[in-house]
């Protein structure tokens, strides 16, 4: 799949990655459709590309079929989506004051995984009303975001992991349900990323967990994410696979 003169709709595309993957999709010569709850944070990264910005809660169906109408009125349908948007969750499932929040788990899992499939679900109808864009058949590519948390969960990150770790079991039975439509679908699980979320940790912290990477011993750019999702994009044999992008991390126990 060529990123140049193709539609592409990123989520959680106001910050991070997402952010990140929307300015890469559009240097490539992609228009872009933003979406993110965060609709000013939509809109600036927007106006910098030439982008289109969309608030969609992601978890609501309502919200994200609107959000589909909107991209395909003022830009047509896309082929290339990126599923980047989520939350994260520090918190044990009995802490300090008794057991967590049943709505606080929901919360995750709804954002997170059900935001996931309502995104791929649209996304994915769509598509197969296009024409075929190769000889191969390739109509479109889905890509999704798990985490490492997802096979290494630490303590506290019970709610998070679960939600990770359902996005990674989504990505075969996906791609081998979109398969004779020629969409793909794959998964991307990163490891310690420069987001907004590690951001609000203290400078000793992220250093930290900085010396934990084995190679390079950093954190991940957003922009390293926005790479491999090019990559993915152009080589149509990337399908019902999950690729680390962790420098080689194994998570600790806590």
């Amino acid at each position: 799949m060529q990123i140049q003169g193709n539609i592409a709709l990123v989520t959680g595309a106001g910050s991070g990655m997402g952010a990140a993957t929307a300015r890469y999709l559009a240097n490539a010569g992609a228009k872009v459709a933003l979406f993110d709850i965060n609709l000013s944070a939509a809109q600036q990264v927007a106006e910098e590309i030439g982008g289109l910005a969309v608030q969609c809660d992601v978890s609501s169906a309502e919200s994200a079929e609107k959000a589909f109408q909107q991209v395909r009125e003022q830009l047509g349908i896309a082929r290339i989506c990126v599923n980047c948007a989520g939350v994260l969750l520090a918190a044990r499932i009995v802490g300090k004051n008794g057991a967590l929040p049943l709505a606080d788990f929901s919360r995750v899992i709804n954002i997170n995984l059900v935001g996931t499939f309502n995104i791929m679900r649209l996304a994915a109808e769509a598509m197969m009303t296009t024409e075929v864009v190769n000889v191969t058949g390739e109509r479109g590519i889905i890509i999704n975001t798990a985490s490492v948390a997802a096979f290494e969960g630490q303590i506290g990150q019970a709610a998070y992991s679960a939600s990770k770790g359902g996005v990674v079991s989504l990505g075969l039975p996906a791609a081998r349900e979109f398969a004779k439509y020629g969409i793909r679908v794959m998964t991307i699980a990163p490891g310690l990323v420069e987001t907004p979320m590690l951001g609000s940790l203290s400078e000793e912290a992220q250093a930290s967990l900085a010396a934990s990477v084995p190679f390079p011993a950093r954190l991940c750019r957003p922009d390293e994410y926005a790479q491999l999702v090019a990559c993915i994009v152009q080589n149509e044999m990337l399908n019902g696979e999950v690729i680390r992008l962790d420098g080689a991390i194994r998570l600790q126990v806590k």
